[in-house]
C-alpha cells in the first residue's frame, strides 16, 4: 500500500502522573505500531498531559477533539487511543459511551489500541468494552480509598498532608523519626519519599497577629467583618494579598492547626464531585501533632463564641437581634450589620433567609433604596449574560462562550482564537439632563478587544454598542454622549454584524 492510500486517523494522548508506563511516548509508539499494522496515517494529535480521566471539563485536548469531529470538518476517519482507561475514568460509563458515540456518529470511530477486543458491535466485545469502562471507573474510586487511608495514616502520627501552611505558620522538613531537617519556602517540597512535613511557627509579627484576632472576637466582641476591618486599618499586611477579608479571618479563627491539631477531611470533594462540609465529628484530627500558636482552651471558647455567633442562633432570635439594632440606629446597612457585634454577620442573614433584602422584610424594614444599586448591577450583568449567549447562537460556528475559571467573567472566543470581552456601562445623570456612563475596565480585559455596550437612562434596555481595540485606561471613566474617546471605537448598528466589525477592528489593531 503506498503513502498516498493510507486512511488518515488522529491519536489522542492522555498522560496523567500515577503510572510511567502511560507516558505520551509510550503510547504514542504503541498507537504507532497499530496503524503501521492497519494502513493508518497519524494527521493529528491530540494530547492532555497531567490530567485526570474523570471529568471532561478539565481536558482541553478531548474538547478540542470532540469539537472538531462535530464540525464534519476534521480531516481524518478514526481516532487512535491506547486503551479505555486513556479516553477516560468517568464514573458514569454512560458518559464515556456518550463521547464515544459522537464519534462514530460523525463517521469517525474510536480504536482502542492496546485492548485484546476489537471496537465492533458484537455482543461479545460490547460486554468486554462495557467492563472495562467500569474497571477504568473503578479504578480511580479505589486509588481514591487508597490514597486517603494513606493520609489518614500519617495525620495520626502527626504530620502534615499538603497544602499552604497559613498565615503565621510554616512548614518544617522531618525525617520519618521527626527529626527537622530545614524550613520550605513557599513552593518547595520535600524530595525524599520517606521524609515528612510538620508546622511550626512562623515569625513574630505574624504570630502576634493570631493572637490578637483570638482576642479580638473573645475580648472586644468583634465580628469576623470588623477584625477584617481593623486589620486593614492599622495596615497589617497579608503575604500575597492586597487586604485581609471575612474569609481569611474565618479559617484562621476555626482551622484546628491554629491551636497545634493535623487534621484533614475537614470537607470533602471526592472525585471532582461538589465540594461539601464534613461535620466536625467526622474530621480526621490528631491533638498536640505541631505547636500550638492558640491554647487549647481559648480556642475551644472561640470555637463556642463563633457557633453561638453564626450557627447556634435561631432564626428568631437573629431577627431580634435585627430590630435591635434597627431601633439603636433608626435604620440598617451592610456596613453597620458588618461591624455590629451584637449582631449576626451578614454572610450569616443571607446564608438563613437568602439576602438580605428578606431578612429587612421579614421585620418590616422597608430599606428605601439601598438595594438600588444591587438592582442595576444584576440588571446589568442580565443584559450582558444575555446578550452574549445571543451571539454564541447567531455565530454558533465562529464564535463561542469561554469562562476562564469559577469567578471569571464569560468571553466570546472566535474559531481563530481571538478573545472578545464584552463591558456592559450603566449612565448616571450629573445634571439635569446630562449622562455620563461609567466605564470601569476589567484588569484581565483591558488588552482585549471589547464589545462596549451602553444602557438607557432606565438601565432596562441597550442603547448603543461599540467595538474597542481594547481599554486605554488603568481605572474607572466617564464617557458623555457624543464622547471624543468613542471614535477609536467602530459603532455596531446592528448585532449581525459583529463578526464583520470585530475582525475590522482586529485588522487595524496590527497596523
Amino acid at each position: 500500500m503506498t503513502t498516498t492510500q493510507r486512511i488518515p486517523v488522529a491519536q489522542y494522548l492522555r498522560m496523567s502522573t500515577e503510572h510511567q508506563q502511560y507516558s505520551a511516548e509510550n503510547q504514542s509508539l504503541a498507537i504507532q505500531n497499530y496503524a503501521a499494522a492497519r494502513g493508518f496515517e497519524i494527521v493529528r494529535t491530540y494530547l492532555d498531559a497531567a490530567k485526570s480521566g474523570l471529568v471532561l471539563r478539565r481536558r482541553v485536548g478531548l474538547q478540542q477533539l470532540l469539537k472538531d469531529v462535530v464540525s464534519g470538518a476534521s480531516g481524518y476517519r478514526a481516532i487512535l487511543v491506547y486503551d479505555v482507561s486513556r479516553w477516560g475514568r468517568f464514573q458514569d460509563t454512560d458518559e464515556s459511551a456518550h463521547y464515544e458515540f459522537l464519534c462514530k456518529s460523525a463517521g469517525v470511530p474510536v480504536h482502542y489500541c492496546a485492548e485484546p477486543f476489537t471496537n465492533d458491535n458484537t455482543f461479545a466485545n460490547l460486554i468486554m468494552k462495557t467492563l472495562k469502562r467500569t474497571m477504568a471507573g473503578e479504578y480511580s474510586r479505589d486509588l481514591g480509598f487508597r490514597v486517603y487511608e494513606g493520609q489518614k495514616r500519617l495525620t495520626l502520627l502527626g504530620f502534615k498532608q499538603g497544602g499552604v501552611p497559613g498565615y503565621g505558620l510554616r512548614r518544617m522538613l522531618v525525617s520519618s523519626s521527626g527529626v527537622p531537617k530545614q524550613e520550605l519556602a513557599s513552593g518547595e517540597r520535600k524530595s525524599i519519599a520517606t521524609d515528612r512535613v510538620i508546622l511550626v511557627p512562623g515569625p513574630a509579627h505574624e504570630v502576634q497577629t493570631i493572637k490578637e484576632i483570638y482576642r479580638m472576637l473573645l475580648t472586644e466582641k468583634r465580628s469576623v467583618c470588623s477584625i477584617a476591618r481593623k486589620l486593614n486599618e492599622t495596615g497589617v499586611p497579608r503575604p500575597g494579598h492586597s487586604k485581609w477579608d471575612h474569609y481569611a479571618v474565618r479559617s484562621i479563627l476555626t482551622n484546628p492547626k491554629y491551636a497545634g491539631c493535623a487534621v484533614i477531611g475537614r470537607s470533602s470533594g471526592k472525585l471532582y464531585t461538589p465540594r461539601v462540609k464534613v461535620p466536625r465529628s467526622e474530621w480526621i484530627l490528631k491533638a498536640g501533632a505541631f505547636e500550638a500558636l492558640i491554647d487549647a482552651d481559648t480556642f475551644a471558647q472561640t470555637q463556642k463564641a463563633y457557633a453561638r455567633r453564626n450557627f447556634s442562633t435561631t432564626d428568631a432570635e437573629l431577627l431580634d437581634d435585627l430590630r435591635a439594632l434597627l431601633a439603636s440606629e433608626g435604620r440598617l446597612s451592610l456596613n453597620l450589620i458588618k461591624h455590629s457585634p451584637a449582631v449576626g454577620s451578614p454572610s450569616t442573614y443571607r446564608s438563613r433567609f437568602g439576602s438580605l433584602r428578606n431578612s429587612y422584610k421579614l421585620i418590616g424594614y422597608t430599606f428605601p433604596g439601598q438595594f438600588d444599586r444591587v438592582d442595576k448591577r444584576i440588571r446589568s450583568m442580565s443584559i450582558r449574560e444575555t446578550l452574549t449567549v445571543q451571539i454564541a447562537q447567531m455565530f454558533s460556528e465562529r464564535v463561542s462562550m469561554i469562562r476562564r475559571g469559577g469567578r471569571w467573567r464569560t468571553h466570546l472566543r472566535f474559531a481563530s482564537g481571538l478573545i472578545v470581552s464584552v463591558l456592559v456601562v450603566r449612565p448616571v445623570r450629573v445634571w439635569k439632563d446630562a449622562l455620563r456612563w461609567i466605564v470601569d475596565p476589567v484588569r484581565r480585559e483591558r488588552k482585549s478587544i471589547t464589545l462596549l455596550v451602553r444602557l438607557e437612562p432606565t438601565n432596562q434596555s441597550i442603547l448603543d454598542m461599540y467595538v474597542a481595540p481594547n481599554m486605554d485606561h488603568d481605572g474607572r471613566f466617564n464617557i458623555t454622549l457624543n464622547d471624543p474617546w468613542l471614535k477609536r471605537c467602530a459603532r455596531l448598528f446592528d448585532l449581525s454584524h459583529f463578526c464583520e466589525v470585530v475582525a475590522r477592528v482586529q485588522r487595524a489593531r496590527k497596523h
